[in-house]
């Protein structure tokens, strides 16, 4: 069916919307894609439903290629399954919750790793009848705090999410690669740049972890990558920590009075002028920087704790909160951030601008009986016998020559720092280049997570029980909307790649003369009779500078003007992408745009 402008159900706009961020919120809003309804909540318009209808038509195909096979759960689900996986507390206030009204719990979904287990559960009891792969395509719900930039982080998202369940591990490496494989296929058919980075498991758990990362300026994950072949999200990178030190022969740590040095660069500078080097001067990688953080729980429970990093690092919260969970001991999403006023005053004996690790020999460690009994981690760098300036938990006083391993110990050693361009990758293949992309797909091996709280069991090939392993594997849909977007604009308007456009060819009347809208009627029929998909501006009382800018903001592939030359029996094609244009024999123009469209 020809999609007429004269009757569709579109508005355009001059002008961003004042909400808008990035250029893919301005340009679907602005082109009558989508329309906002409240925050992080956009409704889709018939434009915005056919470009996502053809992003999830390529999802599907390539999903069925693995064999994966589509249902449908609701998004509006029970507590119990949730409770039975302590993901109705660890959400916290991530999830929307409701009662009905007997007073029975409900969420609106985030995921549905519970249903997809429980389901195989009800049905399946054998090894015979995996492996098994299943896969839906559902609205998803997540509270978040500050959504931003249009589709890219909202509160109300759709999501394939798909579930591999196998005997044993080996058919779980075979499900997840078939899984990455398909996701590879998914972008390259969509047109989208995508770098697949490790990735930590997270809330999620399980033994390996990837992301697919569109690169963007606009992106707010970071990630890494060398020069020879190591990619990872910045929480995933392990640190190179330096070998450990002989302190042997190190001379005895020694309390200094340093007064008026609570920060790194006024304790360099007091060092270097009170207490100079032989061989060179202090620097603020000599210091041991100790920072008090507060952990929010998912119950909402403050909890501080304490890091320990070399002073020329800066915290990085989101690396804390991916890899905080297993100091604490807990399951579930954790929020870290700087300790408030409120939560210092809690504990007097922490010395503000002056926080060390503690002496054995004057003062108990932190984390330790008779100290502050905080958790005190350290950065990997932080390695027995290095040697260290750092507060002496008194004010006015910082020690010198601290050796780690001699006269300070730590709880547990974490990931805390941001990653910098230049340090080395992990695995020995270079120095690390640093770059933002969009997250649209990340895939985890889940392992036996979900299968054993929820008791999913078959019978193996020896008659005996035997926990499901588990995959899964998620791509963000409307996510994928956006950043097809934001990848493919001018000053103009959008610009789609053929294959998720809301139309194949955009043909606009140009003119006031009934020959023109006969022509371009009989075009828009031919067309359409054989396949080709088309938006035809056939509004009458619209200049045809009105109509040529809304089809750039549009920004269907292929422009066909039938105006002016019809008199010379030609009609305008041009390639929105290339700006080229090129006159065609009016009586050959279907030929020509079936051939284009086909190619």
């Amino acid at each position: 069916m020809v999609l007429r402008l004269s009757s569709l159900f579109l508005r355009t706009l001059r002008q961003d919307p004042a909400e808008a961020e990035v250029a893919s919120h301005k340009l679907l809003v602005r082109a009558g894609y989508i329309r906002r309804a409240a925050p992080g909540i956009y409704s889709w318009l018939p434009l915005g439903l056919r470009v996502l209808g053809k992003v999830e038509a390529i999802i599907r195909e390539e999903m069925a290629a693995i064999g994966s096979q589509e249902v449908h759960f609701p998004a509006l689900l029970p507590r119990e399954p949730y409770e039975t996986t302590n993901r109705w507390t660890e959400y916290g206030d991530n999830i929307f919750t409701m009662q009905d009204r007997k007073g029975a719990d409900y969420l609106l979904a985030p995921t549905h790793e519970e249903m997809f287990t429980l389901l195989v559960k009800d049905l399946y009891n054998s090894y015979k009848d995996l492996p098994l792969s299943l896969f839906q395509i559902q609205t998803k719900y997540r509270d978040e705090a500050r959504p931003r930039a249009g589709l890219i982080r909202g509160r109300e998202f759709i999501m394939k999410d798909s579930y591999s369940f196998d005997i044993d591990d080996d058919g779980l490496d075979a499900s997840y690669e078939a899984h990455r494989r398909a996701y590879v296929r998914i972008f390259e058919r969509l047109g989208l740049d995508v770098v697949a980075v490790a990735a930590t498991s997270g809330a999620m758990g399980g033994s390996r972890s990837e992301e697919f990362l569109h690169p963007t300026p606009i992106g707010e994950d970071t990630y890494v990558r060398s020069s020879g072949g190591y990619a990872a999200n910045v929480e995933a990178v392990t640190t190179v920590a330096p070998e450990e030190v002989d302190y042997s022969d190190a001379p005895e740590a020694r309390v200094e009075d340093t007064p008026d040095t609570p920060t790194i660069e006024t304790l360099v500078a007091a060092a270097n002028d009170k207490f100079p080097r032989d061989d060179r001067e202090w620097t603020a990688a000599d210091t041991l920087k100790n920072v008090v953080l507060t952990a929010i729980l998912p119950t909402g429970e403050r909890r501080m704790v304490a890091v320990g990093v070399p002073g020329d690092r800066d915290i990085d919260l989101k690396r804390i909160e991916a890899n905080i969970g297993q100091h604490l001991e807990i399951g579930g999403e954790v929020a870290m951030e700087p300790a408030t006023e409120a939560d210092l005053n809690k504990n007097p004996k922490l010395v503000r601008g002056y926080i060390g690790p503690g002496l054995s020999t004057s003062a108990p460690v932190l984390g330790t009986e008779g100290s502050t009994g905080l958790l005190y981690l350290v950065d990997p760098r932080v390695v027995s016998g290095t040697a260290w300036i750092t507060g002496a938990n008194t004010p006015g006083q910082h020690v010198f020559g601290l050796v780690a391993g001699r006269d300070f110990g730590w709880d547990g050693v974490i990931e805390a720092v941001e990653v910098r361009e230049g340090d080395m990758a992990p695995d020995g293949s270079g120095p690390l280049e640093t770059a933002r992309g969009i997250e649209l797909a990340h895939i985890f091996q889940l392992g036996r997570k979900f299968s054993t709280a929820l008791d999913l069991k078959v019978l193996d090939q020896n008659g005996k029980l035997a926990v499901v392993t588990m995959g899964s594997y998620g791509v963000g849909v409307t996510r994928a909307v956006a950043a097809l977007a934001e990848g493919n604009h001018d000053d103009k308007g959008l610009i789609w790649p053929r294959q998720v456009a809301p139309a194949d060819v955009y043909l606009i009347a140009a003119g006031k003369d009934a020959e023109i809208f006969e022509a371009a009627d009989k075009l828009a029929a031919d067309l359409d009779s054989s396949g080709v998909e088309v938006m035809y501006d056939d509004r009458r009382r619209v200049s045809p500078g009105v109509k040529f800018s809304d089809a750039e903001l549009i920004g269907v592939p292929t422009l066909v003007v039938v105006g002016r030359g019809l008199a010379n029996g030609v009609v305008e094609v041009k390639d929105r992408t290339s700006g080229e244009s090129r006159e065609i024999p009016v009586d050959q123009a279907a030929d020509h745009l079936r051939a284009l469209v086909r190619s």
